[in-house]
């Protein structure tokens, strides 16, 4: 696993993330609209040459390059 970097939600992903990564993070920023986000930030690492990115809240999104997609595992789940 290798690390790669941290930013505060609603702020831009690091743009070497796929396409598919930027709307997941969308997708789940838009589904926190109304929540208190305050603090709360993004962590990406590598696994596998692979990004995965985790909120603080335990939302993981898992890129799946042979497919182009994200898996959302949300701590509710």
């Amino acid at each position: 696993m290798q690390l790669g970097t941290r930013w505060e939600i609603g702020a831009e992903p690091p743009s070497r993330l796929p396409a598919a990564m930027f709307a997941a993070i969308a997708s789940v920023e838009i589904d926190l609209a109304g929540f208190d986000t305050t603090g709360w930030r993004w962590t990406l690492t590598w696994l596998e040459g692979r990004p995965v990115v985790e909120l603080d809240d335990g939302t993981t999104l898992r890129y799946d390059p042979v497919d182009d997609s994200v898996t959302v595992e949300s701590p509710l789940d």
